[in-house]
């Protein structure tokens, strides 16, 4: 049987893009929950027979409950998979909310917006993880307003954003979040900036991530790879 990942997608312009784009080609079976759409987030990834979860990214912040009712389940559901050793990726907002399912805390990063391309800066921790060992200086693209500010008990910070704030985390057994898009081709990226068209350094951040559209695609296929042989 093929094995499978449960997707939690919170918009329809933050799809799994790339990721699921090399999963697909590795065999894997996506199933994609669009809260947003109203359709249910399960309460445990046995109960649709998922051997990992990925929580995609958003505009909304982690702590939206109430305007976004599918981000409580979903944050149940990370602590819940990450404490059972169950493999787990986050990504962007998914980064955040399993920051905070999990004991740490999120929300708006006082040194302003990240956007463009930004050098993964790996720690110590990071150089050695089975995840993102190798990435040091690999190009990701970030769009975000909102980090992680408190890291959850237990948890290693893998890399750090030039402000300090944590740029991915190993949150468990098999258990990590980025706060990058490995996910994110510069398709994906301009849709996002022609949402924002009062973004002043749009336009050049879009041409960044265009230009280094081989080196994205180079540094993240690995990554995918890599967290599908968790499943097994």
């Amino acid at each position: 049987m093929a094995r499978s990942l449960l997707v939690v997608q919170h918009e329809p312009d933050a799809p799994l893009a790339w990721l699921g784009e090399w999963w697909e080609a590795l065999g894997l079976r996506l199933t994609v929950v669009r809260g947003d759409l109203g359709q249910p987030v399960p309460a445990r990834l046995a109960d649709g027979g998922h051997d990992g979860l990925v929580v995609l990214g958003g505009s909304m912040g982690a702590n939206d409950d109430a305007e976004h009712p599918w981000l409580g389940p979903t944050k149940t559901l990370l602590r819940d998979t990450a404490r059972a050793g169950e493999p787990v990726l986050g990504v962007c907002l998914g980064h955040q909310l399993a920051a905070v399912a999990l004991g740490g805390r999120a929300g708006r990063n006082p040194a302003g917006r990240t956007l463009g391309v930004v050098p993964v800066a790996l720690t110590t921790d990071g150089m050695g993880d089975p995840l993102l060992a190798g990435t040091l200086g690999a190009p990701a693209v970030h769009f975000n307003d909102d980090v992680v500010l408190q890291v959850p008990p237990g948890a290693s910070v893998l890399a750090r954003l030039p402000d300090g704030r944590p740029q991915a985390l190993r949150l468990g057994l098999r258990a990590w979040s980025v706060q990058f898009h490995p996910e994110t081709s510069p398709e994906v990226f301009a849709d996002w900036m022609r949402s924002e068209p009062e973004e002043a350094d749009g336009p050049a951040a879009l041409a960044d991530v265009t230009a280094a559209r081989d080196a994205l695609r180079g540094a993240w296929q690995p990554l995918a790879e890599r967290f599908a042989a968790q499943l097994a």
